[in-house]
């Protein structure tokens, strides 16, 4: 569960653009302490998650890994939730027992992050290039 937690963390606090010493600031711990929790090393207390919730501008059950979309993410905004699921998905594929091999060695979490990191923009790139080649009048009205 710390997992889920740690990655939903550190995808709000980079949406936000704040590193770890920022949001470690904010909610008045260490940035040794939000690194642990990206890590899924160790899990933040109650009292956290509520700071985490306010700074991060999401609801607690969202940090907590509750199935529920992130409310921040407008319901209308099909792409945003279709990637955030792919990304999940991919992120638990690479936790899971078979893993991932590097040089025939299990890749560290940094190595898996920065993976997921280059998936996600690959992904939302290919998305924006499929976009140009979608006839006008099929585009969503908000584009």
């Amino acid at each position: 569960m710390s997992d889920i937690i740690g990655s939903r963390i550190k995808e709000k606090r980079k949406n936000l653009h704040y590193t770890q010493l920022q949001l470690a600031q904010k909610i008045s711990v260490s940035p040794q302490v939000i690194s642990n929790w990206e890590r899924g090393y160790t899990e933040p207390s109650a009292e956290d998650i509520a700071k985490l919730s306010e700074v991060l501008s999401c609801p607690s059950d969202y940090l907590l890994g509750k199935p529920t979309t992130d409310p921040t993410i407008k319901d209308n905004n099909k792409e945003e939730r279709d990637i955030a699921k792919r990304m999940d998905e991919l992120r638990e594929d690479l936790s899971s027992a078979t893993g991932l091999l590097f040089n025939g060695e299990p890749m560290s979490e940094e190595a898996k992050e920065s993976l997921l990191e280059a998936m996600e923009f690959g992904i939302r790139l290919a998305k924006k290039n499929n976009k140009k080649f979608i006839p006008k009048k099929f585009r969503d009205k908000e584009e």
